[in-house]
């Protein structure tokens, strides 16, 4: 939606404490970023809810040119929302090009496929006019020129299922419709993948099985496809190898846990229909299935992002498979990476705990990474994050990062006095579950550092960064080693000199099942909570998730409800909720279907009849990830007035 159309907040909320209520606020993720509102180019930002969500900006899109020379930006500045073009070696001044989002180059590097106002556009280098391809009402997504560049192939729902499409490059024809049924219409995942002579696309596909992820190759010329994958799930777009013998793909086994970001490299022979995995000493990370694999223009190498400890880098194995290496050393941690033709060079989009999202350039020799691009909002006051680890129940030391109030380092060398100050703490608790906490910038927890907490990221057991094993440590038992991993955080912070004594939880989404799954299990470990856009019963949330919530509640228990009623036994939060002595604060959105809103509209209903302290509050019209960036800034105050509330010194 258009961001500058903010819609009226229409609040649902009910309330129950032991005394008088103050007017409460607070937080949701930062799943995305509307455009700056203002120019900031002079002194840096002052962190707000409102300027975090509606001020935050940073590179969205890089694609690297052909020949390697340019980078298609889609970005923000003051002036200028749209794609940029940016020269790797040059001016390092980028050049605003076109309105537009979704830049894709043609092979011969003339210029570039994007996305506006729902259609799709092309653009030549040196022109900034446009010319438009499509012109309707219906989606498109996901689009990818021929080799040749005469043809688009995309992505619609417009058949009431994920099909690939195809329209003429030069917009003399409409659309025309190439797969049947290939997906569900709410998986709106990876890209059509063009062989190298340009009359096969491989995609994955659904069509034999709801719960699979399958590969499929279709000719373009007549529509037959067929699927060239049996046993595994595909978590990334597949990639043709240069001479088209060979297809490239991250993925796991179906007879294995769905482990996210520490999947296999798959290669695929199209005409054998054979699957392999390329073996290597570590797994290659996805990353919430956006990350792919990168072929060198020989063939004989394969480049993949792999995820530890928090950080997200770039490694390179033999394509027979052999000992991985790693390419780059950059820190921090990279959502997207995109490479030439031929892989002799990759632009990432980057970020650290005080840098925001830029591009930068690696060569395929070697050397440090290059930044190219200044688009990221500058903040005051971002501190480095210090990594942490704590002891947990069972022996276990869990990785955590933690973020101190500005003053704190200069009050806490007083703390032998009998005047030194003290502090409230926050555990955060990541959202994704499989997936982890990563060293990017991260405005929430150092906003609420600003604010006077000492906040505590932590990456629970059943993450990824630490190995299968250690995700291992989450299967059958979602939702409770976890939360008590959780509970160890605030021992741990609570056990501190500077303590005040109080520590909260939040988190939203896996997040938000793990602040209710710890103060269910775990009764005053936590002196306020905020869960939001969280799971309570996974039995419940199997019967009205998307596909892929169902998927992920089916693989994660090991089967449907019906089938392990133990496994969703343990993980069921909502029979525990009478537990809760914690003050909540609960919220969610109207239309999500990632995590249902029957789960809000559950969890409130007990908390209600339980006679809890607890407050709740729903957005309407905003699903998963909130739409309205002004939704956003309401949860973020709302979670600030609630943790003012119970864990300052003026707290009752």
């Amino acid at each position: 939606m258009d961001n500058r159309s903010w819609m009226r907040i229409q609040p649902s909320v009910r309330t129950r404490s032991a005394g008088p209520v103050a007017c409460l606020l607070a937080l949701c993720l930062p799943l995305g970023c509307a455009p700056p509102a203002a120019e900031v180019e002079g002194d840096a930002l002052t962190l707000t809810w409102e300027n975090i969500f509606t001020r935050n900006r940073g590179a969205r899109q890089a694609a690297l040119s052909p020949d390697g020379a340019w980078v298609a930006v889609s970005a923000s500045t003051a002036d200028f929302s749209g794609i940029f073009l940016v020269a790797v070696d040059g001016d390092p001044v980028p050049t605003p090009w076109v309105e537009g989002s979704s830049p894709v180059w043609f092979g011969d590097g003339s210029g570039i496929v994007f996305s506006r106002d729902g259609d799709l556009w092309r653009a030549a280098v040196g022109s900034s006019e446009p010319t438009r391809i499509t012109d309707d009402a219906a989606d498109e997504r996901g689009a990818r020129p021929s080799p040749d560049g005469s043809t688009i192939a995309f992505y619609s729902g417009r058949s009431g299922h994920q099909d690939i499409w195809t329209v003429p490059a030069d917009g003399s024809a409409p659309p025309a419709q190439l797969t049947r049924a290939s997906m569900a219409a709410d998986d709106f995942r990876f890209a059509p993948a063009w062989s190298p002579d340009g009359t096969r696309i491989a995609y994955y596909s659904n069509r034999s099985d709801y719960w699979e992820d399958d590969i499929r190759v279709v000719e373009v010329a007549t529509g037959t496809e067929r699927q060239i994958s049996g046993g595994l799930m595909a978590s990334s777009t597949p990639v043709w190898s240069p001479d088209g013998s060979r297809i490239a793909l991250l993925g796991t086994s179906k007879d294995e846990y769905w482990y996210e970001d520490l999947a296999y490299i798959y290669l695929l022979d199209p005409e054998a229909g054979t699957e392999a995995v390329v073996p290597m000493q570590i797994h290659a990370t996805d990353w919430l299935h956006n990350h792919t694999v990168t072929w060198s223009g020989d063939g004989s190498e394969l480049f993949f992002p792999y995820h530890e400890r928090a950080e997200v880098e770039l490694w390179r194995v033999p394509a027979d498979g052999g000992v991985a290496t790693r390419v780059t050393n950059m820190g921090g941690s990279f959502r997207a990476y995109h490479a030439t033709p031929d892989g002799s060079a990759f632009v990432f989009l980057r970020s650290t705990s005080t840098r925001g999202t830029e591009v930068d350039h690696v060569s395929a020799a070697g050397g440090a990474a290059r930044r190219l691009t200044h688009f990221s909002t500058r903040w005051r006051g971002l501190v480095e994050a210090e990594e942490v680890s704590y002891r947990s129940w069972d022996g276990l030391y869990i990785q955590g990062f933690l973020f101190r109030p500005p003053e704190f380092a200069e009050e806490a060398a007083a703390s032998a006095s009998e005047d030194h100050a003290t502090y409230p703490a926050l555990v955060m608790v990541h959202g994704g579950g499989t997936n982890s906490y990563l060293k990017g910038l991260s405005l929430t927890e150092q906003h609420l550092a600003q604010l006077g907490y000492v906040v505590l990221a932590v990456n629970y057991r059943g993450g990824s960064g630490f190995g299968r094993e250690f995700q291992d440590l989450g299967v059958g038992d979602w939702a409770n080693g976890q939360a008590l991993d959780a509970a160890a955080a605030a021992d741990f912070l609570r056990a501190q000199p500077w303590s005040n004594g109080r520590v909260g939880i939040y988190g939203y989404s896996y997040g938000g099942i793990q602040s209710m799954a710890a103060i269910a299990r775990a009764p005053g470990a936590f002196d306020a909570a905020v869960p939001m856009a969280g799971i309570y019963d996974f039995a419940d949330a199997y019967t009205n998730a998307d596909r892929l919530g169902k998927i992920f509640i089916r693989t994660g228990h090991g089967g449907a409800p019906g089938e392990r009623p133990e496994v969703y036994a343990i993980s069921n939060t909502l029979a525990r909720v009478p537990n809760v002595v914690t003050p909540t604060l609960i919220m969610h959105g109207e239309e999500d279907v990632r995590a249902p809103f029957r789960q809000y509209e559950l969890a409130v209903e007990i908390l209600e009849r339980e006679g809890k302290v607890y407050e709740s509050h729903s957005y309407p019209g905003e699903p998963h990830g909130f739409r309205d960036p002004m939704n956003r800034v309401d949860m973020y105050r709302r979670l600030e007035a609630w943790f003012a509330r119970w864990l300052t010194e003026d707290a009752s």
